[in-house]
């Protein structure tokens, strides 16, 4: 049985570095669209993952690695994400769909001691596919044409995956206090262009600029947990991420060329090339949460989440993120894990919701975004509540954008699944 885990690792891991992740238009901006963190249990919650421990021995949180106190299994998650997306702009009447489907998170966890325990994953951070065709007419600037029009096409398009590995540790310092430390190390390559052309030219005006990202940041986190009368209790967590000790290596480019057969560029000629490093890509954030509920009954909490706003270099200009903001409720309900009888009581039922303000702005209008979330976490048959091997399926509903402007409003439907293992792989055996 380890041999088909280690296998589905190794297969996802392949998957994970090569595939194309579909994401949102307005992911065409900086880093591309942020996926991370989209484990399922935590998105089908709204997203709420500071003051979230787990009732159960069998799951890590990453987001908050403090929040692991329960922590007593090996476990080993991999999760898959079904996007959806439906776009609509008032500009010339246009829409369009869009769907992908990706892997989307490997982690392993496993106590090291019964105070301290470690988790390491490997996730896609963020993503951009756009490929966008405008066109414009304009007076003719020949002498001999000056009653006539040309047409301007602008063709933007980009593509690429930033992929994060995280490695994280929990400390429990008394049985209410615990502490956590996440590295996270960034790697992967990112372009944008833009190409101008206009009719009876040969030649292509082209502005690009390639990324290539390696860095480190770190996510301290703490935990607070009060037991209370009646098996309830109530959670306080907390979060800050910050510090990049890499950097992003920019380089800009204004060309001109013309095609051959294909995507085939001829006589390039370099007009301007800037060469950038920057550390300030990857924002500091912080989160704040609070949740209350009863031992493996149910549990409700709310959380806010802020993002530093921090400069980009775009196309050779400075893009300005302003400082965001997320709020998030949600929670979870268990009938009775130990009615064998009835197979939907002891299903965990999973709902929340959030609204995030931006940190992009264009044309004058803030990009927000708002959904709902709902999942359930389906036990194997034969799982027990102290060992517990499950199926987790979530689904999203949102939307993200406007229709000001001249802008596009993005409406998405979500899916995902995951599969986690649970086991005693690295305990010591006490008996043959």
């Amino acid at each position: 049985m380890k041999r088909i885990f280690v296998l589905s690792s190794l297969v996802a891991g392949y998957f994970l570095n090569a595939q194309s992740i579909g994401n949102s238009p307005y992911g065409a901006y900086g880093i591309g669209d942020v996926k991370y963190d989209n484990t399922v249990d935590i998105s089908s919650m709204g997203g709420i993952s500071t003051a979230y421990i787990w009732d159960f021995n069998n799951n890590f949180n990453f987001r908050n690695p403090a929040a692991n106190t329960n922590l007593e299994l090996t476990t080993l998650k991999v999760e898959g994400t079904n996007e959806n997306n439906y776009y609509k702009s008032d500009y010339n009447n246009m829409s369009s769909n869009k769907h992908s489907t990706y892997l989307s998170n490997i982690t392993i966890a496993f106590p090291i001691t019964r105070k301290i325990k470690f988790g390491m994953g490997f996730q896609p951070y963020s993503s951009k596919t756009y490929n966008i065709l405008t066109s414009s007419t304009v007076p003719s600037s020949q002498p001999d044409q000056i009653n006539d029009v040309v047409t301007v096409a602008h063709h933007f398009h980009g593509e690429g995956t930033l992929n994060t590995v995280q490695a994280a540790f929990s400390y429990q310092i008394n049985p209410e206090f615990a502490v956590g430390l996440r590295s996270n190390f960034y790697f992967g390559k990112l372009y944008d262009i833009e190409e101008v052309a206009f009719t009876g030219a040969e030649l292509t005006s082209g502005y690009s600029n390639s990324y290539r990202i390696e860095s480190f940041n770190f996510t301290l986190g703490t935990t607070y947990q009060k037991k209370l009368a009646n098996d309830h209790k109530l959670t306080v967590g907390a979060t800050y991420t910050f510090g990049n000790t890499g950097n992003m290596k920019s380089t800009y480019t204004n060309s001109t060329y013309y095609y051959l057969l294909g995507e085939t560029k001829a006589y390039e000629t370099i007009i301007d090339q800037q060469v950038n490093y920057d550390k300030k890509f990857l924002p500091q954030e912080g989160s704040l949460g609070v949740g209350y509920g009863k031992d493996t009954k149910w549990f409700v909490g709310t959380q806010l989440d802020y993002k530093k706003g921090e400069n980009f270099n775009f196309l050779g200009q400075t893009l300005s993120y302003q400082d965001s903001y997320r709020y998030s409720v949600g929670g979870w309900y268990l009938p009775n894990f130990n009615d064998f009888r009835s197979y939907f009581s002891r299903v965990i039922y999973r709902y929340g919701a959030y609204y995030e303000k931006g940190n992009l702005q264009v044309n004058g209008s803030s990009i927000n975004k708002y959904a709902v979330t709902a999942g359930v976490t389906l036990p194997f048959e034969k799982s027990t509540i102290n060992r517990m091997n499950s199926i987790d399926l979530g689904v999203e509903f949102g939307k993200r954008g406007t229709l000001n402007n001249n802008l596009i409003r993005q409406n998405f439907i979500n899916l995902r699944v995951g599969i986690n293992f649970a086991d005693k792989w690295f305990g010591k055996r006490l008996y043959n």
